[in-house]
């Protein structure tokens, strides 16, 4: 995973970089092969903003917040984007069973008509 941090307006700190490559192995661990997360932080009007792009084969997500202190608003980015990645595989796996048929039953010929009533039915020749 390739992580890149931009600060704009901002001091960069160990700390804060130390901060960002936790969060992004942890959402490395949801999504697997290649994948490149861009984060960007700075600092507007008094509010610390961060947003963050995740990009991989068959993904692209993206995150914007902005709070009081940038370790706040990093917390609340990495939730929002957690957030996509569960209702994305949510959409999937219901797609998936969707897709489940019932076994195919074979009846005999006798009982397959069983249910069928020729009174209900008007004869339209």
């Amino acid at each position: 995973m390739k992580v890149t941090i931009t600060f704009r307006h901002l001091e960069h700190t160990p700390s804060l970089d130390e901060r960002i490559h936790e969060k992004s192995s942890k959402l490395s661990k949801y999504l697997g092969g290649k994948s490149q997360i861009k984060w960007s932080c700075y600092v507007k009007e008094g509010n610390h903003y961060a947003e963050v792009d995740l990009q991989g084969p068959n993904y692209n997500y993206h995150a914007t917040g902005h709070s009081d202190s940038l370790y706040k608003t990093i917390d609340l980015v990495v939730a929002k984007i957690e957030k996509q990645i569960h209702k994305k595989k949510e959409k999937l796996t219901a797609k998936k069973s969707r897709k489940a048929h019932k076994d195919l039953e074979i009846l005999e010929p006798e009982a397959a008509w069983t249910d069928y009533d020729e009174n209900n039915f008007e004869d339209v020749a």
